[in-house]
């Protein structure tokens, strides 16, 4: 885990906590068309097989009525998150959150045939061991991609950081739109912190079909739902955690 790990405690902020954020409040609001414009390709690069739903969960919702071309770069396999565990044992977790990861994507219209996937299948929880390896692959996944969507550079977990940073570089050299999505920051940060780079940051909108979509993307990832009694570990994604996620908009850092 990255130095930042130690913000990642306890139950984090509250969605009713951040309901009341000035900062939040006055985001600029951004349309699909400014955010992805017609005859767009994009990529989204994400470190594990929920990050994508979790984040920008309803922009791919609402490009999936629009064909837009998607490319998934699944860093890890995700197969991490459950440590020690009989119950959920690493080599079955490679297939499970790839399967679940699947299935929360049908859920917000987009098919296997409509996505092009990249899996990189670098080590869940290591990912900055392998940074040359993972600039690498991006080098030749990223091009021809207009629009690239990746975590947070300073989301505070070690494979979020280490991804959005390596994604960023790469984003500048192919001359692709950079969008970075917090994910933890979400957790950890306070309504109106300073660590937040609300400068550049936008607010994406959810109607009420495209939420419900994303609602129920998110209820895919079952592994990540579920106690393990094995450890004695509390599910990954808590009521809480969802409820942070399941707000009728999407904030991306520009």
């Amino acid at each position: 885990m990255s130095e930042h790990v130690n913000l990642i405690q306890g139950q984090g902020t509250s969605a009713q906590a951040w309901a009341s954020s000035q900062r939040l409040a006055a985001l600029p609001l951004v349309s699909l068309d400014e955010l992805i414009a017609p005859g767009s390709r994009l990529a989204i690069v994400a470190p594990h097989p929920d990050d994508e739903v979790l984040s920008c969960g309803g922009l791919l919702a609402q490009l999936a009525a629009k064909n837009v071309p998607i490319k998934i770069v699944a860093v890890t396999d995700g197969e991490g998150s459950h440590p020690h565990s009989t119950l959920w044992p690493a080599d079955s977790l490679r297939a499970i959150r790839q399967r679940e990861s699947r299935t929360a994507l049908r859920c917000l219209g987009l098919s296997a045939q409509r996505i092009e996937w990249a899996r990189l299948h670098l080590l869940d929880s290591k990912v900055a061991h392998d940074e040359p390896r993972l600039r690498a692959h991006l080098e030749q996944a990223l091009p021809g991609c207009s629009h690239v969507i990746t975590t947070w550079r300073a989301d505070a977990h070690c494979d979020h950081d280490v991804v959005g940073r390596v994604t960023a570089a790469v984003a500048q050299t192919t001359g692709a739109r950079l969008y970075e999505m917090p994910v933890w920051a979400w957790h950890w940060a306070t309504p109106e912190d300073s660590r937040i780079p609300w400068e550049r940051a936008c607010k994406f909108q959810l109607d009420e079909q495209t939420l419900a979509r994303k609602r129920l993307a998110l209820r895919a990832h079952r592994s990540q739902l579920l106690a393990d009694p094995s450890t004695g570990a509390a599910p990954i994604l808590t009521e809480r955690t969802l409820a942070r996620f399941s707000q009728p908009y999407e904030v991306y850092f520009r």
